[in-house]
């Protein structure tokens, strides 16, 4: 089953699941869970309050929106994010999706809580045929599956 979820932290605060734009939207809006400044150069990780469940066979990739360079001066630090299914419920943080915001402007940038900064896309991917699959155990976000 495909769905947003507000995590633990998050629960009976103003986060709500993202929505479609349209109904010829790919993506859903992902948004700040609470304020945030991000100074010039600088990298902040924006909590979204939210996981994401979805089949085993999907992932679901995360792309800035597209105002939020030219007006904003902001950036994925990551370009695209990819959020694979045993990230949801992981042991380290329960699939908390935080967006990771570089500010390549000259002056701080304010987030408010509840403004959109990204989308959400889930995606079908496809395997090898020679597929031998290491087992290992996801243990947080960020980098963690090659820990």
């Amino acid at each position: 089953m495909r769905r947003f979820e507000v995590v633990k932290a998050y629960r009976g605060t103003s986060v709500s699941l993202p929505r479609r734009s349209t109904s010829m939207s790919a993506g859903y809006d992902l948004a700040s869970a609470k304020d945030v400044v991000i100074e010039p150069k600088e990298i902040v990780l924006v909590p979204t309050g939210l996981k994401a469940s979805m089949p085993a066979n999907e992932a679901l990739f995360v792309f800035a929106r597209s105002s939020l360079g030219i007006k904003r001066k902001l950036m994925l630090a990551n370009n695209v994010g990819i959020i694979d299914a045993d990230y949801h419920d992981n042991e380290d943080n329960e699939g908390h999706i935080f967006i990771p915001l570089y500010n390549f402007g000259e002056e701080p940038v304010e987030i408010t809580e509840g403004e959109r900064i990204a989308q959400g896309v889930f995606l079908t991917y496809l395997k090898t045929d020679d597929e031998t699959g290491e087992n290992i155990s996801r243990l947080g976000g960020f980098g963690s599956s090659g820990r």
